[in-house]
């Protein structure tokens, strides 16, 4: 349960936002999910202006409110309201859907702040990452890249056909479905799944 339990919070990272491009396996896809990345692109429904921060993009997005909620909860919006810049892995709500019963409820509880945050800030990773870094990495360490999240743990990435993959140090892998979607502090991933920091 603890496992799951992590799962849920870690989807709450995704309160960042989900980009519109697909992050492709070749360069000429990475460039133009780069090359749009300054643009304003659409996520659940709503405007997604790269001169808005973080949060103050991700409050209008109707597919990611779990993942506002939770932020909240962590205690998080100051942070990413802040310069940064960060680069985030944001699962959509559909992946707080895929989790067991009352996961999401047990996560938000206060007395599990401290989980919920190590989970959200796994998550993300310092700097403004785009898709064609994360493959240029991929390609230059022979098929793996890893990135130091702001949780102090590892997330790897490799390829798979043409999507690229997250593993957690403890768990769970996530696959990049949108890619690039910028923001005054930083850029956006979407993600399908969650994944877990060590334990």
């Amino acid at each position: 349960m603890t496992n799951k339990i992590l799962l849920a919070a870690a989807a709450v990272s995704a309160l960042a936002l989900g980009g519109c491009q697909n992050m492709g396996l070749d360069d000429g896809m990475a460039n133009t999910a780069s090359a749009g990345a300054s643009s304003t692109v659409m996520v659940g429904g709503a405007a997604m202006y790269p001169t808005r921060n973080i949060i103050e993009n991700a409050v209008n997005s109707n597919v990611h409110t779990t993942l506002v909620a939770a932020v909240k909860a962590a205690g998080l919006v100051d942070t990413l309201s802040g310069p940064g810049p960060f680069t985030v892995f944001a699962p959509t709500n559909s992946a707080f859907d895929a989790l067991p019963a009352g996961t999401v409820d047990t996560l938000l509880m206060p007395a599990n702040k401290a989980k919920l945050q190590k989970v959200l800030t796994y998550h993300v990773v310092p700097g403004r990452i785009t898709a064609a870094d994360i493959m240029s990495k991929i390609r230059a360490g022979g098929g793996v890249a890893t990135y130091t999240t702001v949780a102090g743990e590892p997330l790897t990435f490799r390829m798979q056909g043409n999507a690229v993959v997250a593993t957690g140090a403890g768990g769970g892998t996530a696959t990049v479905t949108q890619a690039d979607v910028m923001q005054s502090n930083g850029v956006i991933h979407v993600v399908n799944g969650v994944v877990l920091p060590g334990m």
